[in-house]
Order: structure tokens, then sequence, then C-alpha cells
């Protein structure tokens, strides 16, 4: 009986040793990606002008990295907060830790240069070295073209800066490890011009992240494959109410296939009406964290692009139940 206690120890103390073993090789190698560019932009009125339309309307990153007023349909920016960071994203929502949004004006980021920022937002990784959790959906703008990324960068560092320190955030383990493995390099793509309609869609799709949001995942977060754009993504509000994204696919009776692009473009514009005020939401009740308005503000030439893009999507049936109130069965 001792022999046999004495294996155990050992197989069990290997084990350990292997864990530690291994958590030891992720954090000295990873995450495995290219030092930032040597890179310099030239920051002109015209790259400001369209890393404004970018950030705004379609990547939204100030619509993270700001404040939302949650009191309000779709949780439209809080006045003097753009850009500031500080919203936190964490274990009550559905996340594996505590990660807060930075704080992207030039308070924020002045000690990025131009190479380091274009990196972080390409793959997740700071000028420390540090592995983002994808919150930030840095996948998809990796494929974005480089010049739609400078002018982000032009445009974010002629924020208003605010002085806001955001806390650390912090992964729970093992997802802590696993995620230094998740950033590579950037695969960079040409934007298409828009006369090619659906491939211009398609970019646009990809830089808003469409996908992200708008597909099931699994535990780990991750989107099932074969399911793309089919919607029932679950987010959690933190009175216990969970939102679900809608289905994009070309199902006639659980997604869009049914609308026309007039449709499409107005569910959007709709929000830009000088006669409409987004509602009061009371604590419970249904609400969304689509930014209407920010996306409201993009181009109708985009979103017929946009919609030209989705009507090439397969249909995947996916009858979404859209709101679960608090305690209600999902």
């Amino acid at each position: 009986m001792k022999k046999i206690f004495k294996v155990l120890a050992f197989a069990f103390g290997a084990l350990v040793l292997l864990i530690i073993s291994g958590v030891a090789f992720v954090n000295f190698t990873f995450p495995k990606v290219s030092p930032a560019p040597d890179l310099t932009i030239d920051h002109s009125p015209e790259q400001v002008a369209r890393g404004a339309y970018l950030a705004n309307h379609v990547t939204v990153c100030v619509d993270c990295h700001s404040v939302r007023d949650f009191s309000l349909l779709s949780g439209p920016i809080q006045s003097g907060t753009l850009g500031a960071g500080g919203e936190r994203f964490d274990q009550s929502m559905g996340f594996p830790g505590v990660f807060y949004a930075k704080n992207i004006t030039p308070f924020g980021i002045a000690d990025y240069t131009d190479g380091e920022l274009y990196r972080l937002i390409t793959t997740g990784v700071t000028n420390e070295g540090r592995a983002m959790f994808p919150i930030m959906p840095y996948q998809f703008y990796s494929k974005m073209d480089p010049e739609d990324i400078y002018d982000i960068i032009t445009y974010i560092r002629t924020l208003v800066p605010i002085e806001n320190e955001i806390p650390e955030s912090e992964a729970d383990f093992p997802v802590s490890v696993i995620l230094k493995t998740i950033p590579k390099d950037a695969d960079p793509q040409l934007k298409p011009t828009k006369n090619d309609q659906v491939a211009y869609g398609k970019y646009l799709t990809n830089a808003a992240a469409c996908m992200e949001c708008h597909s099931p995942v699994d535990a780990q977060g991750t989107i099932l494959a074969g399911f793309e754009y089919s919607g029932g993504r679950e987010f959690a509000f933190p009175d216990g109410s969970v939102v679900k994204s809608a289905n994009l696919t070309q199902d006639l009776n659980s997604g869009i296939g049914s609308w026309s692009e007039g449709m499409f473009v107005g569910k959007f514009k709709q929000y830009l009406d000088s006669g409409y005020h987004l509602p009061k939401v009371p604590p419970g009740e249904f609400n969304t964290i689509m930014p209407w308005v920010m996306y409201a503000g993009m181009e109708e030439s985009d979103l017929k692009a946009i919609y030209s893009y989705l009507r090439t999507i397969e249909a995947i049936p996916n009858q979404v139940v859209k709101f679960n109130p608090p305690g209600s069965s999902k």
C-alpha cells in the first residue's frame, strides 16, 4: 500500500512540475509577435477626418473606450468621457476576469509611439509586451488596410486629453495563461474600391467586427464554426438581464433574408432623425449594447455595401430570443 502511495505521490508531483513548467514556458515565450514597426504617421487633416469617421461610426473604438449611459436605449456615450476609458467588463457579464477599457486620449497613450499603437490595435500586444484579452477585436482589425489604422491613430491623438487612470485588467486562471498565446502578427489587407460593393462591404463588416457579436460562441468565447453571423451571442447586464445578438444571415424567418436594402439602411438611420430621442430604460427592462447612434453616422453608401455583403451570407436558421429579464430562464 505504501508503494502505491509513493507511486501516486511521484505521479502527482511530476504532473505539478509539468504544469508549472508549461506555465513558465508560456509566460516567457509568448506573446509571439514581431516588434512594433518604426512608424511615424503624417497627421494630416484628411487623415484625422477619416480616422474620426472610422473610430466613431465603423470600428466604433470610442464606444468601448468611453463611459456609456445605459439608463438610455443602446447606452450612448456620456458627455465629457470620449476616449477616457474605464468601462469594466467582469465575471458578472460572463468574462473570465476583470477587464477595463483603456484611456485612449493623449493622456492615456502618451508613452506609445505610432508603431506601438499600430501593433497594439492589430495584435493586442502592449508596448510592455503584455497580451490583452480580446474584448477589443484586434483579430478583425489586424485584417484592415494599414492606412485606415494609421488614420484612427491620427484621430485619437487629437482627442481632448482626459486625466483618468485606469486599473490594470486581470484575467482569471487559466485564461491568464491562455490569452498570451492568442496574439499573432497582423495580416493587413488592402481596402477594396467602393465600386466593388460586395468586397467593400465585406471589408467594412470586418472592420466593424459584426461577426464577433453576431455569432454564437463556446464556453471559451470562440466563435462556433459554421454558425457565423447567425446571432444568439449573450451579453449580460449587471442587473442579471441578458440581451442576445440578432441573426444577420439570409434566413427568411429568423434572419434578415426578407429585409430590403431600404429597411436595412433605415434601421440605422432612424437614430439620426431629428425627431428621435433615445428612450429611458428602467433597470431590468429591454436594452441593447448595440451602439445604434454611432453606427447611424455611417455613410449611407457604406451601409448599403454592408447590406450587399450580408446578402451573400448563407441562411442559417436560428430564432433568437433577444432579451431575458433578470431572473428569467435563458
